[in-house]
């Protein structure tokens, strides 16, 4: 929230890092020339910019890290994330364009796949926004060439404070040691055209200042910002900045970001075709069981325009790159077509946050997490959506409706987004919960540490740049060199999983929860799409923390029982004039002796919305009742009457 410039201290106490020769000695290498946190000291020195100030933009920007001179994913360079959109982006379709996955995920209409849809393409023409070429102005103002601001971090911390020290100019502001001072340049170097967006980046970057920060960066290198609490900026400095005001409209987001209203269209275009949402009245009529967090493999104005076009397809929110700025498309009660699967799509909100994914480590800024973490926060308590993996889903978890979609089913956010550092930001991290013997566990490796190859980035079969990653392998054997396990879904053949960056057939990521099949030595094993899966999992550098939980198994006496990719009702259910939906098994089975971790226990339900015309709508409740569970990389479904539940 904005605070008021009256707050702000009569004399500056800051807990300033001290600058050049005196840097903290968090670690050894940070006394010597090279080390990051000297880079930021000489930095702010040569700009006049207060090192608390600087360390706090950059941590918002990239937590530190440079990401070894790869660019974001709207182009963004080094720990200052300086953009340079002409030479890191280049055309790529969006995600819903690809594949033969349904958005909408329904037998009772026409698939809607979004296929033939003209874009990939940047919207802008010509020059990119200035919030995306940042990088060619750091490089005037700093006088360093523009490839060293993009590989070499010491050049780019000085470009982003050169940059910094210009907002504090342009503003016709002194160089002041207080970085009360600096809430105006902060506000401003956000890139953020309208006042609430560049308010809510720089009340981030001084609650940094405030909560200190420190952290061992991608590099190894530990860089430390000590607390201060007392600073209060001079929030009066953004009237200054002639900003737009945006109205916020009918959102329903918190306060604490800033969000807009960019409406999807409900129109109806001929044939009894309709686009590009469905009219609900949820929670009433349904209640909101997930959330779905996707990438949208485009810029921000392809997005926008995407979501605008009555023909496409819908979801409820869209989250900036650079600055977490959010736009709302459409009301909560209404239906996205975002997932793949109708059931999820029903009871779900989808968030697609900006990504451009045409290179292959490109990362997302801590701006954009701490924003969709303060979202899903908001919408979590709104909707009593529990704050784990079984209910906050990526696309990549959503399972498949019928044999014949698990192909076709998406697979972002894909390995590298950080869901270990999301949960943390929602106020859940992820720690263990039970002894060394747990029959549970959660995947939990260290982020950055944990660097799997990943392959078919660029081209099919190479292997992509080292990443740090959320998901670890899973083999047949305890053993490295062991085959990876199958999912006969993706392959019906019976081939084993591959190391695509797309393939999921034997891939765990963090925060999902699994049950112990054996353990053995520094391996674990657990059950996983109806085998036994194997994932290192060493006890001095774990890749899993012990957890406890619900866990179900077959009844006694059944040998297999069916598993879904929805819930839906029993034949008997469907009133006159609404279709039966066929409850179709997947190809997989869950055998017995075979245990699988609960998420929620549901009635099989079905909305019934084939017609633009909302008179008919219909929601079907039935009286069998399913468990969802994580049975493979994405989630499934299982009949209660066929299992039996206990604590583990």
């Amino acid at each position: 929230m904005l605070r008021s410039a009256s707050l702000r201290r009569a004399a500056p106490v800051v807990l300033l890092l001290p600058l050049l020769a005196q840097v903290p000695s968090a670690t050894a290498d940070e006394h010597e020339p090279g080390s990051l946190q000297r880079q930021f000291a000489v930095a702010a020195e040569r700009h006049h910019v207060p090192q608390s100030v600087l360390l706090a933009v950059s941590f918002l920007q990239s937590r530190w890290d440079a990401h070894g001179g790869a660019p974001s994913v709207t182009g963004g360079y080094g720990p200052m994330h300086l953009t340079d959109a002409v030479t890191a982006l280049a055309s790529a379709p969006p995600h819903h364009a690809d594949g033969t996955e349904d958005a909408r995920g329904d037998d009772a209409r026409a698939p809607r796949t979004g296929a033939g849809v003209e874009s990939g393409s940047p919207a802008w023409s010509g020059e990119p926004p200035a919030r995306l070429r940042t990088l060619d102005r750091a490089a005037e103002l700093s006088g360093r060439p523009a490839e060293r601001l993009r590989t070499d971090t010491a050049a780019n911390i000085d470009g982003g404070a050169a940059l910094l020290a210009e907002a504090q100019r342009a503003a016709g502001l002194p160089a002041s040691a207080d970085p009360a001072d600096w809430y105006g340049a902060v506000a401003r170097f956000s890139g953020a055209e309208d006042s609430a967006t560049a308010a809510a980046y720089a009340n981030d970057v001084f609650d940094v200042i405030r909560g200190g920060e420190s952290r061992t960066t991608d590099a190894g290198q530990r860089v430390t910002l000590a607390a201060d609490p007392a600073v209060a900026p001079a929030t009066g400095q953004l009237a200054a900045l002639g900003l737009r005001d945006t109205a916020r409209g009918p959102v329903e987001c918190p306060e604490t970001v800033a969000c807009e209203w960019v409406p999807a269209p409900y129109e109806e275009f001929g044939d009894g075709d309709y686009g590009n949402h469905d009219k609900a009245d949820r929670p009433l009529s349904q209640s909101v069981d997930y959330i779905v967090v996707h990438d949208t493999e485009a810029d921000w104005d392809t997005t926008l325009k995407l979501v605008q076009d009555p023909t496409y397809v819908s979801w409820q929110y869209s989250l900036r790159s650079s600055d977490g700025h959010v736009a709302q498309h459409l009301a909560l009660k209404d239906v996205g077509w975002h997932a793949g699967n109708w059931f999820v799509n029903a009871k779900s909100v989808g968030l697609e946050h900006e990504g451009f994914l045409t290179s292959p480590d490109s990362w997302y800024t801590e701006a954009m997490y701490r924003s969709s973490a303060r979202l899903v926060r908001y919408l979590a308590k709104r909707f009593g959506i529990p704050l784990d993996r079984q209910h906050i889903l990526g696309h990549d978890n959503v399972p498949g409706t019928v044999t014949s979609t698990i192909k076709g089913m998406h697979t972002d956010p894909g390995p590298y987004w950080d869901w270990a550092h999301y949960f943390q930001l929602l106020g859940r991290p992820l720690t263990p919960s039970a002894g060394p013997d747990a029959g549970v566990v959660t995947i939990r490796p260290d982020y950055t540490a944990n660097r799997p190859v990943y392959t078919g980035c660029v081209t099919t079969g190479e292997a992509c740049a080292s990443h740090g990653s959320g998901a670890v392998r899973l083999h047949t054997a305890p053993s490295a060199d062991a085959p990876l396990v199958k999912d006969i879904g993706l392959r019906p053949g019976g081939q084993a999983s591959t190391t695509g960056v797309n393939d999921t057939g034997a891939r765990a990521s963090t925060g999902q929860s699994f049950a112990v099949a054996e353990r053995r030595g520094d391996w674990t094993a657990v059950w996983y799409l109806g085998q036994k899966a194997w994932f290192h999992n060493p006890k001095e550098e774990p890749t899993a923390v012990n957890a406890r939980g619900l866990v179900l198994t077959p009844k006694e006496g059944v040998a297999s029982v069916p598993v879904y990719g929805r819930a839906y009702p029993e034949a008997s259910a469907y009133p006159a004039g609404v279709p039966v939906q066929a409850v179709s098994p997947l190809p997989y089975a869950l055998l017995a002796g075979q245990r699988y971790v609960v998420g929620g226990r549901t009635p099989g339900e079905y909305l019934f919305a084939p017609t633009f015309d909302t008179t008919g709508h219909t929601v079907v409740r039935g009286k069998e009742e399913y468990y969802q569970i994580q049975f493979g990389h994405r989630v499934a479904f299982v009949k209660a009457a066929d299992v039996r539940v206990s604590q583990d």
